[in-house]
């Protein structure tokens, strides 16, 4: 029987199942992991692109033992809003991370678009903003 331990110097390997687990359940996407010691994977499209893979958002929840919700500013995702989170011991010490892409800002542009048609009536008066009688100039 095969069995997987998490730790300090845990490998790819070591973190393979539970990161493709992981960017199963979420639906396809991006998942990095890597131990405190050891550098990781970053898998994407059901596919290992990295196997010793590790980034600066991973890195600094290992060393500042939080959660980071940024936008790396270098790396593969450059760009992105990434959530990564750190992995804890028995004692709450940090002995790897786990990263996936951060989607909760679509979420709010979803319900702005969904609201689009009363923020229009409530700029323009009327929806559709401008009225194909309405010349643009008249809305200033």
């Amino acid at each position: 029987m095969d069995q997987y331990i998490i730790s300090a110097s845990s490998t790819s390997d070591d973190l393979l199942p539970m990161v493709m687990a992981l960017h199963h359940l979420l639906g396809g996407l991006p998942v990095t992991a890597r131990s405190r010691d050891v550098p990781g994977l970053r898998v994407e499209d059901k596919k290992v692109l990295d196997d010793r893979y590790t980034g600066p958002v991973l890195e600094a929840a290992i060393q500042g033992n939080e959660l980071k919700k940024t936008v790396p500013r270098s790396g593969p995702y450059r760009g992105v809003p990434v959530v990564v989170a750190p992995v804890r011991d028995g004692t709450g010490t940090a002995i790897g991370a786990i990263g996936v892409v951060d989607i909760t800002g679509i979420f709010d542009l979803a319900t702005l678009m969904e609201h689009q048609s009363a923020i229009l009536q409530q700029v323009c008066g009327k929806d559709p903003c401008p009225l194909p009688t309405e010349s643009v100039a008249a809305k200033r």
